[in-house]
């Protein structure tokens, strides 16, 4: 078993102050003008929100020492990818300081053993090292080193009324960019069952079947006045990896019984037959006759326009 550092937080606080000059502080009123956090290199102190959970505290500090201690390298990459506007340059090195406090948190190889080991079983990955469900959730999903790649997985975060506010897909899954998702999907189903995991065999409309777990990842209130953001997040990988996931366990994931037909959301979903339909697909010709009625007050007619 290995021996995880149950105090990084104190030993990352220790990094900012010995390496950096920043103290870290606890502020009571950052929540009330919306902050998590605030950095004043002029008086070398570091300002969090009080009442973080505590990977999010670590996650956070983590993510300052990726922009002090990697500022030349993050830099270096968001050079090297041609970004045309100050804006995208900006949000590029905001996710690379993320992937670095998550690498920080979850050390790549480390991590990816135990994740082989524990056969993906992400509440004991949390226990393990001091990460929240989200994080390991987002963590698996990239874990495609070359030569020491990890499960192919896809990930997704949505809110309570549908959008999307993560996604990246190391398998063959494509998100909608545009439109609402797929109501069958489970990750909006999360949200009837707060803090439960939901296992989900799920098939596209490309025949490519997945196995998807989905949960709740909302934050606690903290007063009775706040309102916590409402979240969900998806995790997910193709049948033939299923075997290594320990949510696979009891469950037969090629019967085609259990299969649920998903599809990437209804301005791009093939299926015509679907009873939950919202809107009709973009390019195909319909056929909205008085003659007969379905589900929706449409047929979808084969082929395009």
């Amino acid at each position: 078993m290995l021996e995880i550092d149950l105090d990084a937080l104190a030993a990352n606080w220790r990094i900012l102050r010995d390496r950096h000059g920043i103290t870290t502080t606890m502020a009571s009123g950052l929540p009330d003008s919306g902050m998590l956090w605030q950095l004043d290199r002029a008086a070398g102190r570091l300002l969090l929100a009080e009442d973080l959970p505590r990977p999010r505290e670590n996650f956070l500090v983590a993510h300052v020492l990726g922009l002090l201690g990697q500022g030349d390298a993050i830099a270096a990459e968001v050079d090297r990818a041609g970004l045309s506007s100050e804006e995208a340059r900006a949000l590029a090195r905001v996710g690379l300081a993320n992937y670095f406090a998550g690498a920080l948190m979850l050390p790549y190889r480390r991590f990816r053993a135990e994740a082989e080991a524990l056969r993906h079983d992400i509440e004991r990955l949390q226990r393990r090292f001091g990460a929240s469900f989200e994080q390991v959730c987002h963590r698996l999903s990239t874990l495609q080193r070359p030569g020491d790649e990890g499960v192919p997985f896809h990930f997704l975060k949505a809110d309570i009324a549908g959008n999307v506010t993560k996604r990246s897909s190391a398998t063959r899954f494509h998100f909608a960019r545009f439109g609402g998702a797929c109501p069958l999907w489970n990750v909006h189903q999360a949200f009837a069952t707060p803090g439960r995991i939901l296992v989900q065999v799920a098939r596209m409309p490309d025949g490519i079947a997945y196995l998807c777990i989905a949960r709740t990842v909302g934050e606690e209130a903290g007063s009775f006045l706040s309102r916590p953001r409402e979240t969900a997040v998806l995790l997910g990988c193709e049948l033939a990896y299923a075997d290594r996931l320990v949510y696979a366990a009891g469950l037969n994931v090629h019967d085609p019984r259990v299969t649920v037909p998903i599809g990437p959301g209804c301005r791009t979903c093939e299926r015509a037959n679907c009873a939950h339909r919202a809107m009709p697909p973009v390019g195909r010709a319909l056929n909205v006759g008085s003659g007969s009625r379905g589900v929706v007050p449409y047929r979808i007619l084969p082929g395009g326009d």
